[in-house]
């Protein structure tokens, strides 16, 4: 059909498209259901790593804490501790699972469409060119025209608004007409693919990682100025004055839902991200608390170097003497350096008063275990001896000498037992 050269189109025309349900990436589970398990996988394969690490006691140079001090400065079993960390995830998983059930049915086929939006936008974009350059004194006619005469015809239509004349394709309009219409410059696709398939969605993790930062900042902050939300649900979380990896989550029930679940949901939502963007927000979060709460302090970790929220930072919040600063978590400080709440003093004897006291405890207990054991089994020797004497054939005297003769034994210079056990 010949082309119909009355029809003038101002940018290139937007491709048509067609939507069809989005596949799940592991049939037969929803996306929305996996963006819920992924997080829970990924907490207990990290933490399970880093309780590898500490029960083996691997990579000792790099640990904040002793296991002295992980034995005798935390006020919670370990028990205790997966306990109440299932029963967040639980939490989380039926709050998530309620939110997606109202969610639309995620449709897929207008990626080509929306790309071509981008490149029309990046089109009307360049007209700003020649105004811009005019303020500047520069004659963006001229220049283009130059350009143009160089072999460089790109920049030249760049320069002069975003005219292509020689980029053109042939389109079919719905009444079946075939026209020619302008077309978009390779650079201009490229560019426009970027931001809609990597710098869009850069920027929504972005606001969304922020958002959980703010809610968490200050609501965090609040349950330590507010004595009746520190003791009813934060101090719970403070048990643990030696942080561990799969401690990360412990919580009490409310504050684990207002915390975690209820400020990640308000990021992913305002954010607009789609249930596979989930997917990586909620696992980099987690991942992310995880690792501020593993009590390792590993130069090659791109995780405790990223922000200057890690493992470090947070675990002073967890000291006595650190507990009303370094509120921020789990990504970045602007929170802590705006409002004046980052620690600031010296750390580095604080720490090692906190690792003598705590080893000499495990010492005192040591030598109160052996001097125990040491006495309970003098004292089954103790019976032993004159049960034997008793049963013996010989007459009175001779078991009266018995009895002196085990007593003077049990005094000599090579026994460890003190002398007041023997005569209770």
């Amino acid at each position: 059909m010949a082309a119909n050269a009355s029809v003038a189109f101002d940018l290139p025309p937007l491709p048509s498209y067609t939507l069809s349900v989005r596949q799940p990436v592991l049939p037969p589970i929803s996306d929305s259901l996996l963006a819920l398990i992924l997080p829970i996988v990924a907490y207990w394969a990290l933490s399970g790593i880093y309780h590898f690490l500490d029960v083996n006691d691997y990579f000792e140079e790099y640990r904040l804490h002793t296991p002295a001090e992980l034995s005798k400065r935390n006020r919670v079993t370990r028990w205790e501790v997966v306990r109440d960390v299932v029963l967040q995830q639980i939490i989380q998983t039926i709050a998530g699972y309620s939110v997606a059930y109202f969610d639309p049915v995620e449709m897929t086929g207008m990626d080509d469409y929306n790309v071509a939006v981008w490149a029309q936008r990046v089109r009307i974009a360049q007209r700003a060119i020649p105004t811009i350059l005019t303020v500047l004194g520069v004659d963006a006619a001229g220049l283009a025209k130059s350009v143009s005469q160089n072999g460089h015809s790109i920049l030249a239509g760049a320069l002069a608004g975003g005219s292509y004349p020689s980029m053109v394709q042939s389109v079919m309009l719905e009444n079946g007409a075939e026209v020619t219409a302008p077309a978009f410059a390779d650079w201009e696709m490229a560019l426009a693919s970027f931001v809609y398939w990597y710098f869009v969605p850069g920027l929504q993790f972005l606001l969304a990682i922020s958002i959980v930062d703010t809610w968490q900042y200050f609501l965090h902050r609040a349950m330590h100025l507010n004595r009746w939300l520190y003791v009813t649900f934060h101090s719970r979380h403070h048990r643990l004055y030696v942080p561990y990896a799969f401690g990360a989550l412990y919580n009490h029930p409310v504050e684990g839902f207002l915390l975690d679940t209820a400020g990640t949901g308000i990021g992913f939502l305002v954010s607009g991200m789609t249930n596979r963007q989930a997917m990586w927000f909620f696992t980099c979060s987690t991942i992310k608390t995880v690792d501020d709460h593993c009590g390792y302090a590993f130069p090659w970790d791109p995780l405790q170097h990223f922000t200057s929220n890690n493992a470090a930072y947070h675990d002073i919040h967890h000291q006595s003497w650190g507990i009303k600063t370094n509120f921020s978590q789990p990504f970045f400080i602007f929170w802590d350096r705006l409002l004046n709440t980052q620690w600031k003093g010296e750390v580095k004897l604080r720490y090692e008063r906190a690792r003598e006291n705590a080893q000499k405890q495990v010492d005192i207990e040591t030598a109160q275990a052996a001097e125990a054991a040491a006495n309970a089994k003098t004292s089954a020797s103790d019976e032993r001896e004159p049960q034997a004497a008793v049963v013996s054939t010989e007459g009175p005297a001779t078991r009266t000498r018995l009895r002196r003769k085990t007593v003077d034994s049990l005094k000599g210079p090579s026994h460890g037992v003190p002398g007041s056990v023997l005569h209770n």
